[in-house]
């Protein structure tokens, strides 16, 4: 079996390259842009036509939330144009896509959800950013061009990989003395890992071929906590102490709006595949002994 990486050096496809010796049955080809530029249809073509993949797990995007509402065409380019042609082909070569979406697509300020629930992957998306804008753009042109696709929706993802606010954390720290962080903006943490894992366990479950199970689905580690309290859990698993303040986001605005709320409902993922998902203070345990 071929599965074919995009965006290798990112945190994701390095996570799956770190669990990658766990599936010795899977040829996995990695790309990052130099090998593979997925905004050009002809590149991905020539990729495929090489290896030919049975899947293709696209972990390529462009990420950078803020840098994204001055940079709006080159993220349109990668998330959405990107996503189409990796669709298209996909389709060409009758091959199944895992694409990587984001809770960014929410608004964050549904009045039917509660801390116990989260959003279902039927919720109508409402992005205030050009960054969930074009994740959206990137989903529905995937709907549109083939519909042999997951579409996997996560949320605040971190790993022992490239950057991330986990590790942005332990730098600051190392730096400062005090440090203030947002407590008024919910969601999960998502060890980069777990998600690779779940990805690997789609691909190697019987029913992946089923034309009624191909969709969205959400995943992110299981509970519940602002950005603060992952802070804070941070630190006192690192044994780190610090003078750590919970802020408003109003106190520290930023070009991009971020979801208030954007806890991801798994009952989905959890119901159709095989998976035992890790609660986060355990999952970022489990990372932080890597580092």
């Amino acid at each position: 079996m071929v599965v074919l990486v995009t965006g290798a050096n990112g945190q994701l496809g390095q996570s799956i390259q770190f669990i990658a010796n766990k599936y010795p049955n899977i040829q996995f080809v990695y790309t990052d842009f130099q090998e593979m530029d997925i905004t050009n249809l002809e590149s991905c073509q020539t990729v495929f036509s090489k290896y030919k993949p049975q899947f293709c797990i696209n972990t390529a995007a462009y990420t950078a939330v803020d840098k994204a509402e001055s940079e709006s065409e080159k993220a349109h380019l990668i998330n959405a144009v990107g996503a189409e042609n990796l669709a298209k082909v996909c389709k060409e070569f009758d091959t199944i896509l895992l694409h990587i979406s984001t809770d960014f697509i929410f608004d964050g300020t549904s009045t039917s959800l509660s801390l116990t629930t989260g959003y279902k992957e039927t919720d109508i998306p409402n992005p205030q950013s050009i960054y969930g804008q074009t994740k959206l753009d990137g989903e529905l042109a995937i709907q549109k061009s083939w519909e042999k696709h997951f579409i996997v929706r996560t949320s605040w993802v971190y790993s022992q990989f490239a950057n991330n606010f986990m590790k942005t954390m332990l730098r600051l720290a190392s730096e400062r003395d005090s440090l203030s962080v947002v407590n008024d903006q919910i969601g999960t943490p998502t060890n980069a890992v777990d998600l690779a894992e779940v990805l690997l366990t789609i691909i190697q479950s019987p029913i992946t071929h089923h034309p009624s199970f191909f969709g969205i689905y959400n995943f992110s580690n299981e509970g519940v906590c602002s950005w603060y309290d992952f802070a804070k859990e941070i630190f006192h698993q690192k044994g780190i102490s610090i003078d750590l303040q919970p802020i408003p986001t109003s106190a520290y605005p930023t070009l991009a709006k971020r979801p208030t709320f954007s806890v991801l409902d798994k009952s989905k993922i959890k119901t159709t595949f095989p998976i035992a998902i890790a609660d986060w203070k355990t999952s970022l345990k489990k990372c932080l002994e890597l580092l």
